[in-house]
């Protein structure tokens, strides 16, 4: 019988490891081809691993909580009959349902403020990406996780140890939480000035998911990273509105493929970022990183509410049928939990719609390390003044707020509106006449 050797997929150009957090089957169960066998967690995304081959597992070669590096062999999987094992390589891995990190809103770790309470693992105390992550949304410091007695291997700390640690810090008087040293100053601050909230007898207390966690902690580190500014500015969309309803039918049936407002929108977008470069960009201490690539990012609803922030590579260089599949393919595989690492990486600037719930503007958040967001409101049937070489009358208009967030530190307010303006611009100048 021949045996397979399963390895740890690549899973996108920056991730150069995974921490296993479960297995899916035991020694001796059966495998079918493309069934998950494990389950692994990085800095971006949770994942499952799939098989290639139908077989029976017959050894595991890391536990739980292991760190494994891209390319090894996690595990042997026994092949009936002679059939050619396949060629090993690292198939891309499949995402499960809880994205993490760098996916809702995805808001990667801000360059200036991480590197200041990020912890990191030491010559003596080696720690994964999960204890990692669980020790940053926890405001945990360098001093309290070398101090935490682990119960893996060689003493490695595991996620059953800092989630028990989690527990009983809770208890601990404030002084006992927070280290004194010059370090994590910045998370003792927010220990001793935190409200605390009284519980009522019939108040409901739940757990924050550990997605949501994550969330919550970089929309703060974000707002302490970049100065926060918005401009507004209304937009008449009526000729998008008429030529949409006019062309949609035969676009589904020539594309087979749904036209929404959002690619429509999204090219605008493309367009005004090639007219002001300076909002394609990171910043990275006292330095300016310019984008080459338009990488859009659009935010996306998932089944339990919160959102996903799948990227379109290469943007600008799309037609509307291709920024149309683009937008749909993302859509769909991000409400189905199929995103792959790749997907969400690599996003220049974002665009989210708070008009699909119904609000007419917003003022987003900027998704780190990236200097602007838009945000798309709702579309209204609205009284306005028309102006004609007759004279001005009222009429019906379809307009739309949209509001531009942008770091101020590097973006002042005549490029922040100016770039604004143009989107504006580029969607009332929209030709009915266009061709799909």
């Amino acid at each position: 019988m021949a045996k397979f050797e399963l390895k740890l997929p690549k899973m996108g150009e920056s991730v150069a490891e995974a921490t296993l957090t479960g297995w899916l089957k035991e020694i001796g169960d059966t495998i079918e081809e493309d069934e998950a066998v494990l389950e692994i967690a990085t800095d971006k995304v949770d994942s499952e691993v799939p098989s290639e081959v139908s077989g029976i597992l017959v050894e595991k070669l890391f536990k739980v909580d292991d760190v494994i590096q891209v390319g090894q062999t996690i595990a042997v999987i026994e092949i009936n009959g002679d059939e050619n094992v396949p060629e090993t390589h690292t198939p891309e891995a499949i995402v499960s349902e809880t994205p993490s990190k760098e996916v809702i809103e995805q808001v990667s770790a801000p360059i200036i403020e991480a590197t200041k309470t990020e912890v990191q693992s030491t010559d003596n105390r080696f720690y994964s990406p999960l204890v990692k992550n669980i020790a940053k949304s926890e405001g945990i410091s360098q001093q309290e996780l070398d101090s935490i007695s682990g119960t893996g291997k060689d003493g490695r700390v595991t996620k059953n140890d800092i989630l028990a640690y989690v527990e009983t810090r809770s208890t601990q008087p404030v002084q006992q939480k927070v280290s004194s040293s010059t370090n994590t100053k910045h998370n003792q601050s927010e220990t001793s000035t935190s409200t605390p909230v009284s519980v009522n007898g019939g108040d409901e207390i739940i757990e924050m998911t550990r997605m949501g966690k994550i969330i919550a902690h970089h929309m703060v580190e974000s707002v302490q990273t970049s100065a926060h500014v918005q401009s507004f500015i209304e937009a008449d969309v009526t000729n998008i509105w008429n030529w949409r309803k006019k062309v949609k039918a035969d676009f589904m049936k020539r594309e087979g493929e749904n036209l929404t407002f959002t690619p429509i929108f999204l090219e605008a977008v493309a367009k005004a970022l090639k007219d002001f470069p300076m909002l394609n960009i990171s910043v990275d201490g006292d330095k300016i990183i310019k984008r080459k690539n338009i990488n859009l990012g659009m935010a996306a609803a998932l089944a339990d509410g919160n959102l996903i922030v799948p990227v379109i590579k290469n943007a600008d260089q799309l037609n509307l049928v291709g920024m149309t599949k683009s937008v749909n393919n993302l859509a769909n595989r991000a409400r189905a939990g199929q995103l792959k690492p790749d997907d969400i990486q690599g996003g220049t600037y974002t665009v989210t719609n708070v008009g699909t719930f119904g609000s007419i503007m917003g003022t987003p958040i900027i998704n780190q390390p990236q200097v602007g967001i838009l945000a798309l409101g709702a579309i209204r049937k609205v009284p306005a003044v028309i102006e004609t070489p007759e004279g001005d009358f009222i009429g019906i208009r379809y307009k739309m707020f949209l509001s531009h967030s942008y770091d101020h530190r590097v973006v002042n307010g005549a490029l922040g509106g100016q770039f604004v303006k143009a989107v504006a611009d580029y969607l009332e100048a929209w030709d009915v006449n266009r061709d799909i």
